[in-house]
């Protein structure tokens, strides 16, 4: 409600404004003569707002006409003919016209809009100009000499005004939601009988001009020329809205053009209405041709048209050629944004149809246009390979899933306990799959094989060594007890055809319940952590080197007495980082299981380590493996 009193009371207040305040301010005439810009504002009242702005215009031009002293016979019909043409510019907008592709609200951003445009203007203002002469005619017998003059200076006068009013207020109008855009009827509409209707009223108004040029008139032909052809014009104006306006606000770069164009004419015409009612013009010229100051005024205003048609016509001229080999091309090259989804092959078909019709040309948009086909055909190239590549990655992962479950399987997933020790373990690969491993199983009823051991890098290749190494162990602890030599059997195997030059670190126990002793071999491992005495210490011996770097290498075959405790470790445990780069350590873990409490250490150890690199990504496999005596 709000929206709709703005559209009625701005063209009201506008129409006063320009009606009352140029009538008094410029000593102005009545009946056409002088500068009347009020009947401009009855033009774009309708155009931008509808039957409000029509109403809210033809009401304030009421009151005007009577201040200013027109008779009831002239300002009645005046009111009505006025609403019914500031009307009728609205309803002609909304209408079907075959040049153009969509229907917007008012809009001079094209070459098709601006034909419109002035077409709707030449219209109006014709129907305006003949039928305030048949008023004049009527109601003021005494001016029905200059009959045809009092017309001319209406239609002079509306299509100035109504040019430089239309153009203004279509452009606030886009800055501001003031614009009425009518909604689309559901009813059935007999195209076919409003266009008789429109064709009858063209009619009608040729007919009027020429009878009235023709003959001798007399108040019934005048009468009865009003009465028709305002009849047919409110009859035309019930005419429902078929039309789906697109409500478009997006700026183009035809609309920057044009607004440029539009500034141009809009100076011209106002240069032009300045000079025309200049007095100081009007009288050095009425001393050089003996004409009275109208027709002085018509003739400027005249003058000012026929310099705005030569430069109107080559100016429209460039502006079409500009939209149909520039703007044209540029907007069904943005046609592209409809056919662009993320991760999706763009619609070739469509849009190389598009753009062939311009690729031939040999101008900067030929070439454009052939680029956008390439683009096109290197995108879904692309598309196809990223695809392919997304599969073999699905079929990648789908494999190492396998491959990490086949990994956990190799691993012990039980405690092993008894009434002589237990033993447990715990492994976590940085990635799907990792390098880390451990191991522990009964060789005899007296003998534990306890093993841990860490493969160089990450991934796949650090799995195939440290699982082969699994393998190996399990084989040659079948021949030979003696973990020395059988670290030593393993390492030269490994030694054999390392081209990658991997290697991986080994620590293999066997543990003899019946004597408590533990027999060891390190090859380059981490020193385990023992309890003696209630206390953690690192376990001080021979650490070796690596597996597959030096073939023949003679590992140090150690064995001590267990008593309480040991716990084997891989380095993702100690080098875990948190957010300054601080490595976890080998003295908090020393620190750890020496204030450690509970039975069970593995849980209450990650817990800590997450507490310490709060949960930053780790970047090594995490491995832990404890045998605890009874």
């Amino acid at each position: 409600m709000k929206k709709k009193l703005k559209q009625i009371l701005i063209p009201f207040i506008l129409m006063i404004i320009f009606n009352l305040g140029v009538y008094y301010l410029t000593n102005g005439e009545n009946l056409g003569g002088g500068l009347s810009p009020h009947v401009g504002v009855l033009f774009v009242s309708g155009l931008l707002f509808g039957p409000y702005g029509a109403i809210g215009s033809a009401c304030a031009n009421l009151i005007c006409d009577i201040i200013r002293g027109y008779n009831a016979t002239m300002f009645i019909p005046s009111f009505i003919i006025s609403f019914a043409i500031s009307y009728l510019a609205y309803k002609l907008w909304y209408s079907n016209h075959n040049k153009r592709t969509k229907v917007t609200r008012p809009k001079i951003n094209n070459t098709t809009n601006i034909l419109i445009f002035i077409e709707l203007i030449l219209i109006c203002g014709v129907l305006y100009g003949v039928m305030h002469g048949q008023l004049a005619y009527l109601a003021y017998p005494d001016t029905i000499p200059i009959k045809n003059l009092i017309e001319f200076r209406y239609f002079l006068n509306f299509i100035n005004s109504a040019f430089v009013f239309g153009i203004i207020g279509i452009w606030l109008s886009n800055k501001r939601d003031l614009t009425l855009i009518p909604k689309t009827s559901s009813k059935k509409v007999n195209e076919k009988a409003y266009l008789a209707l429109e064709i009858l009223l063209l009619i009608s108004v040729a007919a009027t001009i020429v009878i009235n040029y023709s003959i001798d008139l007399n108040r019934n032909i005048i009468i009865a020329e009003l009465i028709v052809t305002t009849l047919l014009l409110c009859a035309y104006l019930t005419k429902p809205n078929t039309i789906n306006v697109s409500d478009d606000n997006s700026r183009s770069i035809p609309e920057d053009i044009m607004n440029i164009f539009h500034l141009a004419i809009l100076f011209i015409i106002i240069i032009g209405i300045i000079i025309s009612y200049d007095r100081i013009m009007i009288s050095a010229i009425n001393k050089l041709i003996p004409l009275n100051i109208n027709g002085i005024m018509i003739s400027m205003m005249l003058l000012i048209d026929l310099l705005l048609i030569i430069f109107f016509i080559p100016s429209f001229t460039v502006l079409k050629y500009i939209e149909i080999k520039v703007i044209n091309p540029i907007l069904s090259f943005s046609k592209i944004e409809d056919f662009i989804e993320e991760n999706e092959k763009i619609d070739s078909e469509k849009l190389v149809k598009i753009y062939s019709r311009y690729a031939p040309e040999e101008t900067e948009i030929g070439t454009l246009a052939r680029s956008y086909t390439d683009l096109i055909k290197f995108n879904n190239n692309y598309i196809d390979n990223i695809q392919d590549i997304q599969g073999e990655k699905k079929r990648i992962e789908a494999e190492l899933h396998i491959a990490t479950k086949i990994q956990a399987s190799n691993l012990p997933t039980d405690v092993l306990t008894n009434d002589d020790y237990t033993v447990d373990g715990y492994s976590e690969p940085a990635k799907e799959v990792g390098g880390d491993f451990f191991d522990y199983y009964p060789l005899d009823k007296d003998h534990l094989v306890i093993t841990i051991g860490d493969a160089s890098g990450k991934g796949v290749p650090a799995a195939l060594l440290a699982m082969n190494t699994q393998v190996m162990i399990k084989q040659l602890l079948k021949i030979e007890l003696d973990p020395s030599k059988v670290i030593y059997s393993i390492n030269n195997q490994l030694c054999e055809n390392n081209s990658e030059a991997m290697f991986i670190t080994l620590w293999l126990g066997i543990y003899n319940k019946s004597t408590g002793k533990l027999t060891f071999t390190n090859a380059g491992h981490n020193p385990p952590l023992i309890k003696e005495n209630g206390k953690f210490k690192y376990l001080n011996s021979d650490q070796g080197i690596v597996l597959g770097i030096m073939e023949n290498f003679a590992f140090s075959k150690n064995e001590i007495t267990l008593k309480d405790e040991i716990v084997l470790y891989t380095d993702g445990i100690t080098d875990a980082n948190n957010a300054n780069n601080e490595m976890y350590g080998e003295d908090r873990l020393l620190n750890f299981f020496n204030s450690f409490k509970q039975d069970e250490p593995i849980e209450p150890l990650l817990k800590d380590i997450n507490k310490f690199t709060k949960e930053q990504e780790q970047y090594d496999d995490m491995t832990l493996l404890y045998l605890k005596t009874k």
